[in-house]
Parts: C-alpha cells; sequence; structure tokens
C-alpha cells in the first residue's frame, strides 16, 4: 500500500472529494485506486476563517511500485508502514505451570496491556488490584462526589481501569514510538467497544462512561485467556532474596510465591511506594509539578481557537496547550486539558483535597477546564525518593482545611487571584467541582514561587486566548496528582536496577504519563517479562 501525507481538504468535503483528492495527488485514473482507508486526521485552525482538515491516507492501488518509483523522493508519498503487532513470544506458547504465574500490580491501563499482552502470549498472569471492579468502583467514587464519603481504597485513583478511567480519556502521546505499540493499544480499545474514529482522529479519547465498559470487555479478554484477577488484593509486601523477588504477600495474609512481578502502580500509590522503599528497591526523587484547575466557557475557547468555526460539530471543542516560562526560573504549563468537561474530587487519602478533569466522549457540558500547574524539582523538596509524597500530602491537607475541611475545594476567581484578593462571591462562571467550591484566597496553598509563577502566567495566556484571564474564570485547588513524585529505575531489561525479576512499568514508576504512553510501557514490559519467562 502507499502512505500518503499532509492531503488537505475543507472541513465541509465528502467521501467523493477525499476520493477524488487522492487520485489528482498520485496522478492516477479511477480504475486505478482499489481502496483507500484513514491512517489519520487532524486540522489546520491557524486560519481560522478557512480552517482544513489534514490527512493521513493508506491507499491500494494497481501497479504500487511503479507509482512508488515515480514519487521517489517526495516525503509525503511513501510505502504504508507496517503496524501490526507482533508477539515476542507466539501466541500459543504454553504457560510453564511448573513454576509461579507471572503476577500484575495494578489493574490501571499500564496494568491491564501488561496482562492482556502476557494473556496473549498464554502466560496466564495473576492480577492484584487494590481496588474495585470499575462498576463498584464508580458508586463509590460517586459517594465522595455527592454524600462526601471517601474510601480510600476504592476512588478516582483506586479501583480496575485507574485513574485514566475519571479522566478525558485522552488517546494521544508525545512519547516515541517506533514499533507503533501505540496503535495496538487503540485497535485493542476498539476491539474491546470504543468508536473506531479513534484510530485515525489527531487527538483520540474515549470519555469516562465508554471507557467504563471497554474496561470491562479487556478483563473479559484476559479471564478468558486464562488470566486470573483478583480485586481488593493490597500487597503489603515483597519478599526479596538475594536481590530477586520470591513472593509477595497480601494485606489478607496470603503470600503469592513469584519470581517475575510487574508493578504497575498508579502516581497515588503512596503505601506501597513505602514498602517498596523499605524492602530495598531503588527508586530516586523526581520532578513532578503543582497548581490548579481553571475553569473557563467552553464557548469562550471555541471562538479563542476557532473563530467563526467555532461550534462545528466536525470539528468539536476546542482545546489548547500553553507554556510560560515565568521570570522567577519557573515553567507553567497546561496540563489534562478537559473540553467541555468538569473537575473533579480525586484524593485517595482522608483530609486531603486533590482535584482532576474529566469529560465525557461527547464533551458538552458548559466549562472548559486544564491544570494550571508549576514544575518542580527534588531541589524543592529535599530529603530522599519518598519526600515529594510528603510535599503533597501538606499541600493536600492545607487545601482540605481552606475549602472548609469538607472535601470541599477552596477556590477563587481568576481576577481577585491576580490582585491577591479574596474572592466572596461567584461571577458567570459556575465552578463543575462536586461536594463544592468554597471561595477564598488561594495564596497561601501552594508554594510562594508557584504562585508568583502562576500570577504572571495568566496575563501572559491571555495573548493567545483572549478572555482566559478573565476575571470571572475559576481557579480550584489543588492539583498535585500531575504526575508520580518519584522513579523506581530500571535498567536496559526493563527490571529494577537491584531486584531481579521486578518490572517497575507505568505512571507509578515514573515511565508514563497518561492512558497511552502507560499502555505502551504496560506491552514494552510484558514483552521483556515474556522473554524471561519463557528462556529461564
Amino acid at each position: 500500500m502507499i502512505h500518503i501525507t499532509e492531503l488537505r481538504l475543507p472541513l465541509e468535503h465528502t467521501e467523493a472529494d477525499l476520493r477524488s483528492a487522492v487520485i489528482e495527488r498520485l496522478g492516477i485514473t479511477p480504475a486505478q485506486l482499489l481502496s483507500f482507508e484513514i491512517f489519520k486526521r487532524s486540522y489546520d485552525a491557524r486560519k481560522k476563517t478557512a480552517l482544513t482538515f489534514i490527512y493521513t491516507i493508506d491507499v491500494k492501488v494497481t501497479e504500487p511500485e511503479l507509482l512508488l518509483k515515480k514519487f521517489r523522493g517526495d516525503p509525503h508519498i511513501r510505502p504504508t508502514p507496517d503496524t501490526e503487532y507482533k508477539f515476542v513470544v507466539p501466541a500459543a506458547q504454553p504457560s510453564q505451570t511448573s513454576r509461579p504465574r507471572p503476577i500484575v500490580i495494578g489493574f490501571g491501563p499500564c496494568g491491564i496491556f501488561a496482562a492482556l499482552l502476557l494473556a496473549q502470549m498464554g502466560l496466564k498472569p495473576i492480577i492484584l488490584e487494590r481496588g474495585k471492579a470499575v462498576r463498584e468502583r464508580t458508586q463509590d467514587t460517586w459517594k465522595l462526589w455527592r454524600k462526601n464519603i471517601l474510601n480510600p481504597e476504592s476512588n478516582v485513583q483506586f479501583g480496575e481501569g485507574g485513574a485514566g478511567t475519571f479522566s478525558d480519556g485522552k488517546l494521544y502521546s508525545q512519547i516515541k514510538d517506533p514499533k507503533f505499540y501505540g496503535r495496538k493499544v487503540i485497535r485493542e480499545f476498539v476491539k474491546a467497544g470504543a468508536p473506531e474514529e479513534i484510530l485515525y482522529v489527531a487527538k483520540p479519547h474515549i470519555g469516562t462512561f465508554r471507557l467504563v465498559g471497554v474496561v470491562e470487555k479487556m478483563r473479559e479478554e484476559i479471564i478468558a485467556l486464562g488470566g486470573e484477577i483478583r480485586f481488593s488484593q493490597k500487597v503489603v509486601g515483597f519478599d526479596i532474596q538475594n536481590q530477586q523477588i520470591r513472593a509477595v504477600q497480601l494485606e489478607s495474609g496470603e503470600t503469592l510465591a513469584a519470581d517475575h512481578v510487574i508493578v504497575a502502580l498508579g502516581h497515588s500509590a503512596r503505601d506501597t511506594f513505602k514498602v517498596l522503599h523499605d524492602a530495598g528497591v531503588y527508586m530516586e526523587a523526581k520532578p513532578f509539578s503543582v497548581g490548579f484547575r481553571i475553569e473557563h466557557p467552553q464557548s469562550l475557547i471555541d471562538r479563542a481557537r476557532l473563530g467563526p468555526n467555532a461550534g462545528n460539530k466536525l470539528i468539536g471543542a476546542a482545546d489548547y496547550k500553553l507554556v510560560h516560562h515565568a521570570s522567577n526560573g519557573r515553567a507553567v504549563y497546561s496540563f489534562c486539558m478537559c473540553p467541555g468537561g468538569t473537575v473533579v474530587a480525586a484524593t485517595s487519602e482522608p483530609h486531603r483535597v486533590v482535584t482532576n478533569g474529566m469529560s465525557q466522549y461527547s464533551r458538552n457540558e458548559r466549562n472548559a477546564n486544564a491544570g494550571i500547574v508549576v514544575g518542580i524539582t527534588p531541589e524543592d523538596y529535599p530529603g530522599g525518593p519518598l519526600a515529594g509524597i510528603d510535599f503533597q500530602r501538606q499541600i493536600e491537607s492545607h487545601a482540605y482545611v481552606l475549602g472548609g475541611s469538607t472535601y470541599e475545594a477552596p477556590g477563587q476567581l481568576v481576577g481577585d487571584f491576580l490582585v491577591g484578593r479574596a474572592s466572596t462571591k461567584l461571577g458567570s462562571v459556575i465552578p463543575s467541582y462536586k461536594p463544592g467550591v468554597h471561595l477564598t484566597d488561594l495564596a497561601t496553598s501552594l508554594p510562594a514561587y508557584a504562585i508568583e509563577a502562576i500570577r504572571e502566567a495568566l496575563p501572559a495566556f491571555e495573548k493567545q486566548i483572549k478572555g482566559f484571564s478573565m476575571h470571572d474564570a475559576v481557579l480550584t485547588g489543588v492539583e498535585t496528582r500531575t504526575s508520580s513524585p518519584l522513579r523506581m529505575t530500571r535498567g536496559a531489561d526493563f527490571q529494577s536496577l537491584n531486584v531481579k525479576g521486578l518490572y517497575p512499568a507505568g505512571e507509578g514508576a515514573g515511565y508514563a504519563g497518561g492512558i497511552l504512553s502507560a499502555g505502551v510501557d504496560g506491552i514494552r514490559v510484558a514483552e521483556a517479562l515474556a522473554l524471561s519467562y519463557v528462556s529461564a
């Protein structure tokens, strides 16, 4: 097949128009075009009055070799890359039942794909998830949002699907992916019921409600292939002998023998981080970010980004990505932008407040929200690998108090924040966070350098998006779980630097940031484990 990139058409075009454009680009007759499919579609919004779709198309034609020879040297016409996933261990490989089965700890995106790959290779993994199955977990999450009741083991952070279940369901990343593992991730999501368009749109997303069903389907496949998933099974100990993992201990008292263990923790598994640290597993502090959620009317963002095309259903709700390098040396940037979404309560520990963003597939809620966060480094929280956790907890505990000690979040209007005045009354923007927003002064909610940097960044962002620093926009605190505060460093074999058979993976280990990159890391780690497992 032939791969055509940078094929541009007006927004309002038909499939026949696309077919004609392919024929014209290749200079062939209609009879020579056997078929085509969309590999990727994005849009160019730089000229708001003349938006265009930009396509990458895979084309099947008669005599493709002659065409490729004709366009040799053209960077936009090349052979179609092979994106089919190839197992490193044959799918029919029987499980070696005389040895302990591989264990996957955590059933978020990384754990799901690691377990799925192991199951597809016939290795019948055991999956240990401290939280509940996704539908029970959803009920527990709603209890916090509606009734201020937190379940520390079943919430936005813990449970089947991981933190990504209660997010925008974004499936794009800036990771390098020469083997097209990201295509494997997305194809598995489609196979499990996600919309087929996520295969080709430039910024695919699923949304929370659809993710629930998709996660359940993937669980069913893992079980059908011989995998075993145990919910409400918290790992509280690791038996490490002579720098080799030998077993894991569960809170129930059970011990499971294991010499191949994938540690696919989320970024909030703080108690398990400590257990691993106490067991001697090598880890180090790493940078992360802290800040607030900001909410604007989605219509404002649409107008600023799309101009007269705002509201066009072919494009949907507009997003943004912003960064500002403040005069105090701090970088301020938008994080996890959720068009037409809501701000959600995302704490996993009692008497702390944490925010995150979420949206459904339709992205049709009134407000747009995003994290506005400031980068920090281990120099800001000295004290070893676990010091970042203490830093996060201090901020989250203070946010709980600022919010009235009821799991309401502290909030402030942007106009008041910029002049250092406590907010007492909402304006045109009604914050979406549940259990609710308690208006206050956010000046003490973050370190002074972060407040200073954000105050400088908001007017700078106004120059890119008109209305961004509008008085009535709402800041809701605090956003602290942008990424893991530590990294469980691993070698080229994907194993812990000092514990053989232990495979740190995903966001909690410091090797991913989002659903897609976590899924890709799960695949890579599962491959490494499988090669070691079958050769041992």
